[in-house]
C-alpha cells in the first residue's frame, strides 16, 4: 500500500507540475529499469532478515509502475477541459478533484492491474529467495524436489489469486467508473 500511495502522489505531482516532471521523469527513468528483486539482498543487509526487506522490495516494485500509470493518466486528460475550468476561475484543487481525477481514473485503474501483477510476482520471488514459508517457497521447494503435483498446485493457487485480484479491480472499475 505504501508503494502504491507514494506512486499515486508522485504520479500526480509529475502530471501536474513542470518542476516535478523534470525531476520525477529523470528519477523514474533512471531507477525503473532496475529489477527490484535484485535489490532484495541489499535490503536484507539494510533492514535485517524478516518481512521488512520483502515489503520494501514490493513497495519499490509497485511504486514505479503506479507512478508511471498515474502520470500517464493525468497527462492524457484533455487540456481543453482544464483550460475551460480555469477560464471560470475554478480553484486548482477543485480542478484536480473534479476534472483531472475522473479523467485520469481509467488509466490509474489500468495501471493498478499491472501493479497488482508486479506485486504478486515480487512476493513470490522474494519468498523464493528469502523465506522458508509462503507460496513462493512452496513452489520453489516443489520444483527442486520434482514434485510436479505440488508445483502445479502452487501455480494454480497463484493463478486463482491473480483472478481474485483482477475481479476486485473489475469491481472497483464498476464502482468508480459508473459514468462510462
Amino acid at each position: 500500500m505504501l508503494g502504491t500511495a507514494a506512486g499515486v502522489a508522485v504520479g500526480f505531482a509529475i502530471g501536474l507540475s513542470r518542476l516535478a516532471r523534470s525531476v520525477g521523469i529523470t528519477f523514474i527513468s533512471a531507477l525503473f529499469p532496475i529489477p527490484k528483486i535484485a535489490l532484495l539482498p541489499l535490503l536484507i543487509l539494510w533492514l535485517g532478515i524478516g518481512e521488512e526487506p520483502k515489503i520494501a522490495t514490493i513497495a519499490l516494485g509497485v511504486f514505479f509502475s503506479t507512478a508511471i500509470s498515474v502520470y500517464s493518466g493525468v497527462d492524457a486528460v484533455p487540456r481543453n477541459l482544464i483550460r475551460m475550468a480555469q477560464s471560470f476561475n475554478v480553484p486548482f484543487a477543485t480542478i484536480v478533484r473534479k476534472v483531472v481525477w475522473p479523467g485520469a481514473l481509467p488509466a490509474i485503474l489500468a495501471g493498478f492491474r499491472i501493479t497488482a501483477s508486479v506485486a504478486l510476482l515480487l512476493v513470490v520471488s522474494a519468498e523464493m529467495i528469502g523465506a522458508q514459508y509462503g507460496i513462493g517457497a512452496f513452489v520453489l521447494q516443489a520444483g527442486n524436489l520434482m514434485q510436479t503435483d505440488q508445483l502445479l498446485a502452487g501455480v494454480v493457487i497463484l493463478s486463482v489469486f491473480g483472478l481474485v485480484v483482477g475481479k476486485v479491480i473489475n469491481l472497483l472499475e464498476i464502482k468508480l467508473l459508473h459514468w462510462r
